[in-house]
Order: structure tokens, then sequence, then C-alpha cells
């Protein structure tokens, strides 16, 4: 039992040396979703808390992203979430895009799937009550009024 505990604590020291690369990158504010659609100063505050993390190319790492296996995780939920998602690159979708992702914005709080369980544990900001998610809301839903796809091509 001892060799495995010293082993495993090896292991764990090694895979430390190995850290994935952080989300920090460029970032075009004329592509940014708060650029192209009117948004509150209080919407604004809730996309950078509750949503930008993982869905944008600047992500504020805690300090557990330094700790293996723990940062592997996150960078890949990172890049699933941008994947999904990107605040920063909103610009860049065709309206068919826009409109599509803002509406899954809309089910996915209303299913209270966003922000993902685990997140508002360490993340106090993310926790929202029921006048911010709906303020979210009202917002997607107005952008994609804005963008005004009208569901053909």
């Amino acid at each position: 039992m001892k060799k495995f505990l010293l082993v495993l604590l090896v292991i764990l020291i090694v895979i430390q040396f190995f850290q994935p690369k952080k989300n920090r990158g460029p970032v075009d504010q004329s592509q940014q979703i708060e650029t192209l659609f009117e948004t509150p100063d209080s919407v604004a505050i809730l996309l950078k808390d509750a949503c930008r993390d993982c869905h944008s190319n600047n992500t504020d790492h805690p300090w557990y992203s330094y700790v293996q296996p723990f940062a592997w995780w996150l960078a890949d939920h990172i890049e699933e979430g941008k994947g999904e998602l990107n605040l920063d690159e909103f610009g860049t979708y065709d309206a068919k895009k826009q409109d599509h992702k803002l509406e899954e914005v809309v089910e996915m709080i209303e299913k209270g799937a966003m922000p993902l369980k685990p997140y508002p544990i360490l993340h106090k900001g993310a926790r929202l009550s029921d006048s911010e998610k709906a303020a979210l809301i009202d917002w997607a839903k107005k952008a994609r009024a804005q963008v005004g796809y009208s569901g053909q091509g």
C-alpha cells in the first residue's frame, strides 16, 4: 500500500509539469456579442460572471486551473464551451447561426442547464437569481429579434 501511494504521489507531481495552454486569445471587440446588440450594463456583468470563462477567448483562470488533472479537465471544458458558443466571435456567425445560438441561450437558461451546476459553487457571480435569469433571457430574446433571421436559407 505504501508503494502504491508513493507511485501515485510521484505521478501527481510529474503531471504538474504538463500544463495545457490557457485560454487567452485575441479579441476583436467589434465581433463581441455585447457590441453587436444593445446590452445593459447589468446583463454585461452577468455575461462576464456567469458565461465568459467558458464561452469567450479569455478565461479568468482560477487557482485550480494550474493543478493537474483539474487543468486538463478545465481546458477541455473551455474548448467545448467555446465550440458551442463564443461570445467574443459572435459577429463572425451568419444570421442563421446567431439566431440559433441565441435561441439556445434562452433554452439553456430556462432549463437550468447553464451555467453548469459545478461552476456556481466556486464562482459566486454565476449564482443567478430568478430575476437575473429573466434579465438574460429577455436580453437574448431581444437580441434574437435584432438578428432578424426569417428562418429561410
